[in-house]
């Protein structure tokens, strides 16, 4: 390790909303770069705990749930569990992934508030807050969006705007309105608990400028001091809500404990819950020990949307408390954009990882190579389908795959699938076993600083030494003439084999198994094994090899380009308001054949959440049109629907299937989509105009 070594390391990531499934871009902002560092810890026989789990509170939960017409309860229990399936197909490590809607979760979060509120930290006092008359009910920070005073940007929400991504008070928002009611609220007084931020503000600066400099990420570090600079002011730690953690205190029966106090504290529950599940005490993996030197080390890996809260914020309340440690490091992570655009949850423009699973069956580490090599570690980083391919196919495949399997093929071909003994070693030879000593340091160093993505190109790195190395030997060529050089040339290419086995499991866990076993070499292995020049003994018996990586082809690609751009919203946001597009002349319209058509025929599109197979007589035939509409309407609701279509669309090929059109749907303001059909039945094909 690059420091003094801790007794142990408490390693947190994010907890995601339960209201809505993961995609491409929350993976890289926290989630991978968390697992590959708590694996190589795990490596190096570090006592590790790796926490994560739902955020089952705040106002993200009860849109939804108004959206979907269904309970908080019942939004939290279905996205949970589809998110905690998601990371554990996807390879993420997590030692508990709990929930904040759990008793003990509960239970510590009202501790946690009394503890504070006995010690006098918190401020009460009398406010003035946003309230929809017609809803008749106060509107928590979400539930307000207006422009931003500081960027001017149109949908910003009461707490923060996600554009320029300042902190924001409800009173601060320009021409604001209610999410419910879509009127602009009312003032109205109440009654909170507020956290003296100013206060602490002198700590802070001691303890994050002056401690963290050089340290932190420079994003991080930037985004604090700019943050500190500005001044703190106290913040409210409750809410007028009727879903989430009750306050603790007599007489405040629809009070709720703020979500950015209780979700952090989840990190403490989880832990607690793991610690109870595996006969472990807690304590000191989060409070701070008799000698300094026991104590954990504190890491969290989040997005850059959430490094207030995580270093400022969550380290305040900890430190009011008195007993916590505090976050040593928190590698915090840009965003990533996809196809030239920023993701986007309410339009839908994102990859899916749940669907990414069902679709590419096998492929798991082709994306955690992808997303490894372009984080946004220090800025934002973009995901094309394109790159993926090329990743996959030129890196994996052509440099990776390729010694692997060039090394096993040609042992079994030439020594029987056993490992031969080396020989003399050449020049050439003692310069890769020296290599084999001193990468895998390079690659530790990278990882424990947070830079992954050097850390993978090193990986790689390893892989073309040994391409290189069999290319400049050309064992094949010697077989014939030199039998012992040939049995020294592959000794050495197996140990990098075995050396890469160890050195990949951080970055590709699946395909680390799969060479284990074609090596038939036991797990678990340790680090310093990667550094071994023998861990392949003579002898040895190898497995039949099989291909770690293939090839993506074209058209799979083209496939998931065209199925992004059939853009559905998922209306888990607030939905912007869109401009009017430039004019066009009577000409361009006329081109368009618009035509009243009946749905025949719909079904599911199967490996796919999105798409509905539709059959529909648009009068002069008969056709197939695939929707993004399977959110939103089950198929045999809609048999026997007249709706309004493009006829003349110039057919799309989506998943192997030919779309011929494109069924015209309304998008309502909460995302929500409609039909655009006549009001009374009319024949098929009747002409729009």
């Amino acid at each position: 390790m690059s420091d003094k070594n801790p007794k142990r390391y408490t390693v947190t990531a994010a907890l995601p909303y339960a209201n809505g499934p993961l995609h491409i871009g929350h993976i890289a902002g926290a989630y991978l770069p968390a697992d590959i560092y708590v694996r190589y810890l795990r490596l190096t026989h570090q006592d590790v705990v790796f926490i994560g789990g739902s955020d089952e509170h705040g106002v993200a939960i009860m849109l939804r749930a108004k959206l979907e017409g269904i309970s908080p309860q019942e939004i939290i229990d279905k996205y949970h569990e589809l998110n905690k399936d998601t990371f554990e197909r996807f390879g993420i490590s997590f030692d508990m992934y709990h929930r904040t809607s759990e008793p003990i979760h509960h239970e510590t979060s009202q501790e946690f508030f009394l503890k504070l509120h006995e010690q006098g930290e918190f401020i009460e006092q009398e406010s003035e807050q946003y309230y929809d008359e017609e809803f008749n009910q106060f509107l928590a920070d979400r539930y307000i969006v207006g422009t931003c005073p500081v960027c001017g940007y149109e949908n910003a929400y009461g707490d923060q705007c996600e554009n320029c991504g300042s902190s924001l008070n409800p009173t601060d928002l320009i021409n604001p309105k209610s999410i419910l009611s879509g009127k602009k609220p009312i003032l109205k007084t109440t009654k909170h608990w507020y956290l003296p931020l100013d206060k602490y503000q002198p700590w802070l600066e001691q303890w994050l400028l002056e401690g963290k400099k050089g340290k932190w990420k420079p994003n991080v570090y930037g985004q604090c001091s700019a943050w500190l600079k500005a001044g703190l002011q106290p913040r409210a730690m409750t809410r007028d809500l009727d879903w989430g953690v009750d306050v603790p205190l007599p007489h405040t029966e629809g009070k709720k404990l703020y979500v950015w106090l209780d979700a952090p504290i989840g990190y403490i529950s989880s832990t607690k819950q793991w610690a109870l599940d595996h006969g472990k005490d807690w304590e000191p993996y989060w409070k701070t020990q008799p000698n300094e030197e026991d104590n954990t080390r504190l890491v969290h890996f989040i997005g850059k949307d959430n490094i207030v809260f995580h270093c400022i914020i969550f380290p305040s309340i900890l430190h009011a408390h008195g007993e916590y440690v505090l976050p040593e490091h928190v590698p915090a992570n840009e965003f990533l954009n996809l196809e030239g655009k920023k993701l986007s949850t309410s339009r839908n423009w994102a990859v899916w990882l749940h669907e990414y699973l069902d679709e590419f069956k096998g492929k798991e580490d082709a994306l955690r190579y992808t997303l490894c090599t372009i984080l946004p570690e220090t800025k934002d980083s973009e995901f094309t389908w394109k790159d993926y391919q090329a990743r996959n196919n030129n890196e994996l495949v052509a440099i990776l795959g390729n010694f692997i399997n060039r090394t096993l093929v040609l042992t079994h071909k030439y020594f029987d699938g056993k490992v031969p003994a080396k020989g003399t070693l050449e020049t050439i030879d003692e310069q890769v076993l020296s290599k084999i000593q001193s990468w895998p340091d390079e690659i530790a160093n990278a990882i424990e600083n947070f830079r992954f993505r050097e850390a993978v190109s090193f990986l790689m790195d390893y892989a073309r030494m040994g391409n290189k190395y069999l290319a400049d030997t050309e064992p094949w060529k010697l077989i014939k003439t030199d039998v012992n050089r040939v049995q020294t040339i592959l000794n050495l290419c197996l140990q990098l084999t075995a050396n890469l086995s160890v050195l990949m499991e951080p970055f590709l866990p699946f395909s680390a198994k799969t060479l284990k076993d074609m090596i038939n070499l036991s797990d678990p292995r340790s680090w310093e094994e990667a550094k071994d020049t023998d861990i392949l003994k003579p002898g040895h018996l190898l497995n039949p090899p099989v291909l770690l990586f293939e090839k993506v082809e074209d058209n799979i690609v083209e496939e998931q380009i065209q199925k992004l751009h059939q853009v559905i919203p998922a209306a888990t946001e607030a939905q912007e308001e869109t401009p009017a597009k430039p004019d066009i002349v009577y000409e361009d319209f006329s081109k368009m054949d618009l035509r009243i058509a009946t749905i025949l025929e719909a079904e599911k599109m199967e490996k796919s959440n999105k798409l509905l197979k539709l059959k529909v007589d648009i009068g002069l035939d008969q056709r197939t049109v695939l929707s993004g509409i399977a959110q939103y309407f089950k198929p045999e609701e809609l048999i026997g629907k007249q709706v309004c279509m493009v006829v003349n669309l110039a057919p799309r090929k989506m998943m192997g299937i030919e779309s011929q059109g494109m069924i015209l749907m309304a998008e309502d303001k909460d995302g929500s989509l409609v039909f655009v059909k006549p009001e009374k039945g009319v024949s098929d094909g009747s002409i729009i105009s």
